[in-house]
């Protein structure tokens, strides 16, 4: 099983190189297609022939463009956005494209939501609502504000944070609620926001796994308070690290660029060794924008491709006994496909665990993923709270408290169930999403052989 749990960004690089509601016309497709007759095959895992023998496209994509914009930065010998032009100049370009009036250009996903934290004052003694499932950093930014991370649980239909349990989670102490677009699809953002509104909080909404993803027509991150992106290498757009944080208050942003400039605001800048506040060095260098410009001139095409792909791959598993793609909220009006997310029963696999049918599916050549392990679980958290910071902040009572609550049993049932897929295998055509679903058929119709490997 360990073998199976890699991460989320080594899956992605591995597999870049590497029947309700189904209409009958779709399903008589699939077996036109030779699905059907494949599916009787003897399984790669058992010597068999795999499915597919070809690579899913490779990441990161780079063109002319992308060299050419490269090399002009290194000559020009303007490295720092504090000389040159690339960031300021990115910041205009990408909120418009967001929908928003204000961008701060930063170094990493992780830097935004920690400047955001930082400009909406989060801090010791706070709650910062968050989901369990979801990467790491979501959860990092706030220990290092020395708040507490307050998971609330997953619904499991759409491996985003259950909005329904939000409200049930705000005490007197919280002071955030940072909702995460898991994989490109969108949280509840009507609920969330309706809850937000009433209780007074401000919404952080950690849009790193979601460019282009759109809920109600709007694009995710433009929403809440502020939306937070990465551009580390695996996203949908990518400069190899590096971050943004959107906004429609001109106060906020300006506070935030202050906060990520070691103290220096934008507006008024003061000379010398001077400082109009508290901060970091948070911020993206000159490289970085100019690649993410160059990007961005494909992101729409890309954005297409795997929408419709994943449409289509989500018609041919769901013709599939024991195979549950992750649904949208209704108000979801686009899916970015940062991952193809899917539940697994072993129960319609002649109960077949779902480590063996990962190492059956990759024998098939499908590059796949079991997804993240429970959060609120992982020893680091208790290891955090119990430092000598914290226990200055939390006493001994709280702590206990907090650890005795800390429970998500629906998220823990996904972390068993869920299957994932990167971004870049829906970069392809519709006869590469009908091989997967091939696979999985395949694996299906020989799943009692399966079992007793």
């Amino acid at each position: 099983m360990h073998s199976i749990q890699v991460s989320r960004r080594r899956f992605l690089q591995k597999a870049s190189a590497g029947a309700a509601g189904v209409t009958a016309a779709a399903s008589s497709a699939f077996v036109s297609k030779g699905f059907a007759a494949s599916s009787r095959a003897t399984l790669a895992a058992l010597g068999g022939k795999p499915v597919r023998t070809e690579q899913f496209p490779s990441w990161p994509v780079i063109e002319k463009n992308d060299q050419e914009a490269w090399r002009k930065v290194l000559e020009e010998g303007k490295w720092c956005r504090l000389d040159g032009n690339y960031a300021n100049t990115f910041e205009k370009v990408y909120a418009e494209k967001m929908g928003t009036t204000h961008c701060t250009a930063t170094s990493s996903g992780t830097s935004s939501l920690i400047a955001s934290l930082n400009v909406l004052g989060i801090g010791p003694g706070d709650e910062v609502l968050v989901p369990p499932y979801t990467f790491v950093a979501t959860i990092n930014a706030v220990l290092l504000q020395h708040a507490l991370p307050v998971f609330v649980d997953t619904d499991r239909q759409t491996s985003q944070i259950d909005a329904t349990k939000i409200e049930a989670a705000i005490t007197e102490r919280t002071a955030c609620i940072m909702p995460v677009h898991l994989g490109g699809n969108a949280a509840d953002m009507d609920a969330i926001l309706a809850i937000a509104k009433k209780h007074s909080l401000p919404v952080i909404e950690d849009t790193c796994q979601s460019h282009l993803g759109e809920w109600r027509g709007k694009k995710l991150g433009s929403l809440g308070t502020c939306g937070c992106f990465s551009f580390q290498v695996s996203k949908n757009l990518s400069s190899g690290e590096g971050g943004a944080v959107i906004s429609n208050d001109a106060d906020f942003t300006e506070r935030c660029f202050t906060f990520h400039n070691n103290g220096h605001p934008r507006k008024g800048r003061r000379s010398g060794f001077t400082y109009a506040a508290a901060g970091s060095n948070l911020r993206m260098t000159e490289f970085q924008a100019c690649l993410l410009l160059q990007q961005m001139t494909r992101l729409d095409e890309q954005s297409r491709t795997r929408d419709e792909n994943g449409r289509h791959l989500t018609r041919l598993l769901q013709e599939i006994p024991g195979i549950y793609p992750a649904k949208s909220y209704g108000g979801c009006t686009r899916n970015a496909y940062h991952l193809y997310m899917f539940r697994y029963d072993s129960e319609q696999f002649a109960g077949a665990p779902r480590a063996k049918f990962l190492k059956a599916l990759q024998a098939e050549g499908i590059p796949c993923s079991s997804g993240y392990t429970p959060l609120n679980l992982q020893p680091f958290l208790k290891e955090s709270l119990n430092s000598r910071a914290f226990k200055a902040v939390y006493s001994s009572e709280r702590r206990q408290a907090y650890e005795n609550n800390n429970r998500c049993p629906e998220n823990d049932k996904l972390c068993t169930e869920a299957v994932w897929f990167g971004q870049t295998m829906l970069l392809g055509n519709q006869s590469d999403m009908d091989q997967i679903a091939e696979a999985i058929r395949k694996i299906h119709d020989n799943a009692a052989e399966l079992a007793k490997l």
